[in-house]
């Protein structure tokens, strides 16, 4: 019963930490863009998230990323979006942690990473034409979408690769 009890505290503790550590990066290294059509935001939150759902697994993944970016959201003045950003953001980290998790090298990033594009520009399009019930602005917003996930790829992948040739102990939660 101990066992158990410890294994649940350390999940909860990874989590909260996961989501500091994606707050954290979403909330200060950002740059907002004047181009799209709600002002848009590049930030790097994103290399957080794939570095846990990596390594960490699909749950962990989707809470911090989730959880994080969410609660960015509505700290950040951005609260219409909290919902779509929960939604969108915990379902990339679910992915990313997914495939990662049946492929445990670094050939699997790349599609992960790849997936997790594909769910935040198609995720966002719809938040987007939702919101403003217009389906031809949102078009504005995929460049940022794409430059975002593709910075935080950039990053993540030697990191991760480094970080798994030296503590390949990391267990899925």
């Amino acid at each position: 019963m101990e066992q158990q009890s410890f294994s649940q505290t350390k999940r909860l503790a990874y989590a909260a930490l996961g989501i500091a550590l994606v707050f954290i990066c979403t909330s200060f290294v950002n740059l907002r863009l004047p181009i799209a059509a709600n002002g848009g935001l590049i930030h790097l939150g994103n290399v957080p998230l794939f570095i846990i759902a990596i390594l960490y697994g699909r749950w962990l993944g989707a809470l911090a990323g989730g959880i994080g970016m969410a609660l960015f959201d509505v700290v950040g003045g951005w609260f219409l979006w909290a919902p779509f950003t929960l939604v969108i953001v915990g379902l990339m980290g679910y992915t990313v942690g997914a495939i990662c998790e049946k492929n445990r090298t670094w050939k699997a990033y790349i599609p992960a990473l790849a997936a997790a594009c594909l769910i935040k520009v198609a995720g966002y399009y719809g938040a987007e034409g939702i919101i403003y019930g217009n389906w031809l602005a949102p078009m504005a917003s995929i460049p940022g979408n794409l430059v975002q996930i593709g910075v935080a790829s950039v990053i993540v992948l030697p990191v991760v690769v480094k970080l798994r040739k030296y503590g390949n102990k990391v267990r899925y939660m």
